[in-house]
């Protein structure tokens, strides 16, 4: 069902995120750069909004796309490159992530680049399905895909012109790039098979219905 319009059920959703905002910018780890990420939070949400209103969405793309959002706040509270989920993951489960799986630096900020494209192909799906109606879900698919490539180089991009003109620690707290040459590579290659993986399961339940 597609939504024109913010009920019920979008205020409750919207109202988490904002309590998860709300504790969030209790002591951040570093203002600076908190702020800095939560101006892309609010950006975001205007995005949002925006295209609910002028070319509707589903419940479950507005979650998704909420969802995308939580996951970045809990990464600017912590800079991203300290978020201590395997501390999460030893008082819950009794295993360190990290160790577990042989990793050697924090990996919250790969998750983000992850669920950038996991969480988000279908929101992108429908601003280009509406866009150009007479594509094939084929070819919508290569173009959200496409996309997500695009839009993720272009956030590298910020991120060098916000970082040069910080000091090189405050450069290295807002990139979190934990000393990889090939951090933004990275990231744009997961965000890249996260939209692939999204528009796969959704183009093949697409062919069997």
């Amino acid at each position: 069902m597609i939504d024109f319009k913010l009920k019920l059920k979008h205020i409750l959703a919207f109202a988490l995120l904002t309590l998860a905002i709300m504790i969030a910018s209790i002591q951040p780890l570093e203002m600076e750069a908190y702020i800095l990420h939560q101006i892309g939070t609010a950006f975001m949400l205007i995005v949002l909004l925006v295209f609910l209103y002028k070319i509707g969405l589903s419940f479950a793309t507005v979650c998704l796309y909420l969802g995308f959002l939580l996951i970045h706040v809990i990464g600017a509270h912590y800079l991203y490159s300290y978020v201590p989920y395997s501390e999460w993951t030893q008082t819950l489960f009794g295993f360190n992530l990290d160790q577990s799986m042989g990793w050697t630096r924090n990996m919250y900020d790969r998750l983000v680049h992850l669920a950038y494209g996991l969480l988000l192909y279908p929101f992108f799906y429908r601003i280009f399905q509406i866009w150009l109606p007479q594509l094939k879900a084929g070819t919508l698919f290569l173009l959200v895909v496409q996309f997500v490539m695009a839009t993720s180089l272009f956030y590298e991009w910020i991120e060098w012109l916000i970082a040069i003109g910080l000091s090189p620690e405050e450069a290295e707290n807002y990139n979190g790039q934990q000393g990889d040459i090939w951090d933004a590579h990275k990231d744009m290659l997961l965000a890249t098979l996260g939209a692939m993986i999204t528009g796969g399961i959704l183009y093949f339940n697409q062919k069997k219905s």
